[in-house]
């Protein structure tokens, strides 16, 4: 009881630094980049354009090989709250969104890849639903894209409501391009370096806090698809999606069995 009470109290002293570093309403926009200078730009801009100018948009480069850097920083030139960070090795996804998630400031915490893009009232919206609401974790309904022409694809629309068991049953939330986190309550956002990275955290947040996530639902973003992603090839991202619920979520194989389930119907209905 006593090494509890002491770790309680660590905790809590960790809490108190954590949240005295942060700067409220300030939103820390984690972008990590690789080899994109194809749609970087327009990333960036679709950021520039956003209502709500209180941020801070944290990019990561991911030792690219292209022109990706000399983009950010023609952009860094022009606006102050774009910041930049260099690695000198490539480390996948989930590092530099980690890197970028270190050196965040902003209570509110968002994400934007750096091939997809956001409506300008996106952070406007969604923050001032967070408030209204006090809701600590939030996403939205978003679009998709076509990269082979540019064209517009469906709606995908979110869950109004999810907790950590319905999401089990698949990354319902718009991945990254629409979640945003308020950090005054998840005071720990850690991208595990697996596959579906980020579906990983979204159920380690919920269930670590014990909280409910919140949709929106309207369409504040565009969603690159056709674009090589790890998401892309289906029976990999399925096999993925198992190794979730068995090694990270440690389910049993029947627990596993009925949230896989769940996910190849949502999987088959979600682009119908």
């Amino acid at each position: 009881d006593h090494a509890a009470d002491i770790q309680s109290s660590a905790d809590k002293k960790q809490y108190r630094r954590s949240t005295r570093k942060m700067i409220d309403d300030l939103v820390s926009i984690i972008m990590p980049a690789y080899n994109a200078e194809k749609y970087i730009a327009e990333a960036i801009q679709s950021v520039l354009k956003q209502t709500y100018t209180n941020w801070e948009l944290i990019i990561v480069n991911d030792c690219s090989i292209d022109a990706t850097e000399q983009i950010v920083k023609k952009y860094q030139e022009q606006d102050e709250r774009i910041k930049l960070h260099s690695l000198t090795e490539n480390q996948g996804v989930a590092n530099a969104r980690n890197t970028a998630l270190q050196n965040a400031v902003g209570r509110y915490i968002a994400f934007l890849d750096s091939d997809d893009m956001w409506l300008p009232e996106k952070l406007e919206k969604q923050i001032g639903f967070m408030k209204m609401n006090n809701y600590v974790f939030t996403y939205h309904d978003y679009r998709t894209i076509m990269v082979k022409d540019n064209t517009l694809g469906k709606i995908i629309h979110v869950p109004i409501k999810v907790n950590y068991e319905k999401l089990l049953k698949g990354n319902s939330t718009g991945s990254c391009l629409s979640t945003c986190i308020d950090r005054n309550v998840v005071t720990e956002v850690y991208m595990p370096n697996d596959k579906h990275e980020d579906f990983i955290c979204w159920l380690n947040v919920l269930k670590k806090y014990g909280i409910v996530g919140y949709g929106i639902s309207e369409c504040l973003a565009y969603y690159r698809v056709g674009k090589k992603s790890v998401s892309s090839n289906k029976f990999k991202s399925a096999m993925w999606t198992w190794k979730v619920y068995r090694d990270s979520q440690k389910l049993t194989i029947m627990e596993s069995i009925r949230c896989f389930g769940y996910y190849v119907i949502g999987g088959i209905s979600k682009y119908l």
